[in-house]
């Protein structure tokens, strides 16, 4: 019996799932950073990040595969929709080490920005906006071009920029340069400090350092500006008109601009209650294509990877492959990372 491997590799963690060819998902495994350019080498044997993030990908396939009771050498075909396979020496960096390790007979290595269209759009056709702990901007044209922000796209990340920017104004504002914010009382009972003072000292100093994660932030930030606060708000406007940009070139660069096409948002920042930061994208990709369909994911971006997979095996995805899917769909625990809301 054949099957396909369908895996997401980025920043905060690799997902990696095993199918039959009728869809049916049969084993789910998830490991660290699947990004070659950003994986942690603290507290490891590795000399480089790209060799911790593909022993992280190696964690997740054969957690999927031992989960799934099957062999490498049956796998028809994977799909690995991978942050960091930004360069062409990346692409074949990471499809020479998926071979070598057995990984299918067809590897297939795209940019992480490509598989939530798949998840979304049937035709593939359309702009995807990813906002999780970091970000990427994708686009598939109707002649078949695609285009994918990576290295362009350093500048305007995800929740670890969000919550940056959000520290910062609060030192700002703490030493009056920006005005007062409700942040500040957030971002102090987070950290369990008194002060501002204190906040930047344990991010700055040389001893102690932050037990929780400054990517925590995001949610705080997301809150106050949906409450009103001016210097949340303006961060979050800030944000969505930067990341609205970035797919605004991505549909010109695809021949989508000014026609109507499919606007995915998806990642876990779009999770958080608030609409104010995907209303400011779309409102921005409108300026310049009216007849934009923003929508939202029903699958996590894996699922999308596996579509692409069992169509690389010539598995048509149609309603009666649904509802053997659908049924089989990993739990939201799989994808956890921090929560937003």
């Amino acid at each position: 019996m054949q099957y396909v491997l369908a895996v997401d590799g980025g920043n905060s963690k690799t997902i990696a799932i095993v199918a039959t060819l009728d869809g049916t998902i049969l084993g789910t495994g998830r490991g660290g950073c699947g990004d070659i350019y950003n994986a942690s080498i603290e507290d490891t044997n590795f000399l480089d990040p790209a060799s911790a993030a593909i022993a992280n990908i190696e964690y997740a396939v054969e957690t999927a595969l031992q989960a799934a009771q099957v062999k490498a050498s049956d796998l028809a075909t994977a799909v690995f929709n991978m942050a960091g396979a930004d360069w062409p020496e990346d692409f074949a960096f990471l499809e020479t080490a998926m071979k070598v390790r057995g990984y299918g007979r067809n590897v297939i290595v795209q940019n992480d920005a490509m598989g939530v269209l798949h998840a979304v759009v049937a035709d593939n056709i359309g702009v995807s906006v990813i906002c999780g702990t970091g970000a990427a901007t994708g686009a598939r044209g109707l002649d078949g071009r695609i285009w994918h922000s990576s290295m362009w796209q350093n500048q305007v990340q995800g929740s670890s920029a969000m919550s940056r920017k959000a520290f910062d104004a609060v030192i700002r504002s703490e030493l009056g340069i920006e005005p007062p914010t409700t942040l500040k009382q957030c971002f102090l009972d987070y950290f369990g400090l008194a002060s501002v003072e204190e906040m930047l000292h344990l991010f700055t100093g040389r001893i102690h350092h932050p037990a929780k994660r400054i990517e925590g932030l995001t949610r705080f930030l997301m809150d106050e500006a949906e409450a009103g606060d001016i210097v949340a708000r303006q961060i979050v406007l800030e944000h969505g008109q930067a990341l609205g940009d970035y797919a605004v070139v991505a549909a010109r660069f695809v021949g989508l601009e000014g026609k109507p096409f499919s606007l995915v948002l998806a990642g876990g920042v779009f999770r958080h209650p608030s609409a104010l930061l995907a209303e400011t994208i779309v409102e921005r990709v409108l300026l310049s294509s009216p007849e934009v369909r923003p929508k939202r994911s029903r699958f996590e971006p894996i699922i999308g990877v596996l579509f692409s997979a069992l169509e690389a095996a010539d598995i048509t995805i149609d309603e009666e492959l649904l509802q053997r899917l659908v049924p089989t769909l990993p739990s939201s625990e799989l994808f956890t990372t921090y929560s937003l809301r």
